[in-house]
């Protein structure tokens, strides 16, 4: 995954998060804005997940959204 593509998407992205993990918040994504690491942490905090179990959601949830997350070389 690419972070600049993250960030670069980041406002896209927010309402297919909450739509995923419903439990964080606008001032979550605002503190988030975008860093992957953040957004792992976060989700795990808010959803009560361990490190890998978040980690696993969201290389999943990566994964059903190729586009917005991999460059096209990936």
């Amino acid at each position: 995954m690419n972070q600049d593509r993250i960030e670069g998407h980041w406002q896209q992205l927010k309402g297919r998060i909450k739509e995923q993990w419903d439990k964080l918040t606008d001032d979550d994504l605002e503190v988030i804005a975008g860093k992957r690491d953040q957004l792992l942490g976060m989700i795990q905090q808010r959803h009560g997940l361990s490190k890998e179990m978040a980690e696993e959601q969201l290389g999943h949830w990566e994964k059903r959204n190729p586009t917005l997350f991999f460059e096209k070389s990936e």
